[in-house]
């Protein structure tokens, strides 16, 4: 039994780090995000990859792609699928915003975190992005360099 309690975390915090890389966030939204039976747990063991994830709409709804989130080990034949299309709770306003901001050339709508709230729900930070130029990455490389070594003192 105490296996299992240190198998599920308390402060569940995912982060797509290749994300901040590879974009450039024009801005940022936190989203809830409808699961199905066994996702909730697998997303409290921290089994959820989301580097390749994008959103999209469809019939006015914001749906999450490429998301895996692992099978629950303990779930039996109720269990869910790994790569399912996940449909994200924002209000209107918030809906609109993207649809219309996501219409630009070059700029998607990716998944920067997933994290479990204060009352157990699952949610997602989203961000509408432009793609980085290989000479923007560069420049994050430098800077990110650069500040390490004045951390270190030299």
């Amino acid at each position: 039994m105490a296996k299992d309690k240190d198998r599920i975390q308390k402060h569940v915090n995912i982060v797509n780090r290749r994300a901040s890389f590879e974009y450039q966030f024009l801005d940022k939204y936190t989203a809830g995000v409808m699961l199905k039976g066994t996702e909730i747990k697998s997303i409290r063991e921290g089994k959820v990859n989301m580097q390749d994830g994008y959103c999209i709409f469809q019939d006015g709804e914001l749906f999450l792609h490429n998301m895996h989130i692992s099978t629950y080990t303990e779930g039996t034949h109720y269990n869910h699928e790994p790569m399912r299309a996940r449909k994200l709770l924002l209000n209107k306003r918030e809906l609109r915003k993207l649809a219309k901001g996501a219409e630009e050339q070059g700029v998607t709508i990716i998944p920067t975190r997933v994290f479990v709230s204060e009352r157990g729900f699952a949610k997602v930070d989203i961000a509408l992005a432009r793609g980085k130029k290989l000479y923007d990455k560069r420049q994050d490389i430098k800077e990110k360099d650069v500040k390490r070594e004045m951390e270190r003192g030299y």
